[in-house]
């Protein structure tokens, strides 16, 4: 329980609400697994997820946002790569 993780977002863009509820998300399926989660004010049109200082995920490089199953199996791969996610995993809704 020593990840850290940071998104990085674009509050003028209206993206806060966004990053809050992905962090929400982040500490409730991989809480054990996580340090922090913290939510950091960005330049314009920035949108990255970053854990442990490796970037998993940008806006610009991947032309949008991630869904949210998509994004707990990226941050699960890199925090904890032998947790099962459960509905997440198998693709249930």
């Amino acid at each position: 329980m020593n990840h850290h993780v940071r998104i990085r977002y674009c509050p003028r863009c209206g993206w806060l609400l966004r990053a809050a509820w992905m962090a929400q998300e982040l500490l409730t399926s991989l809480g054990d697994e996580l340090a922090e989660v913290s939510l950091c004010p960005a330049g314009a049109g920035v949108f990255e997820i970053v854990v442990d200082g490796e970037c998993l995920w940008s806006r610009r490089e991947q032309g949008g946002f991630p869904e949210i199953k998509a994004l707990k199996r990226l941050v699960r791969d890199a925090v904890a790569p032998d947790r099962d996610l459960g509905h997440t995993d198998r693709g249930d809704d």
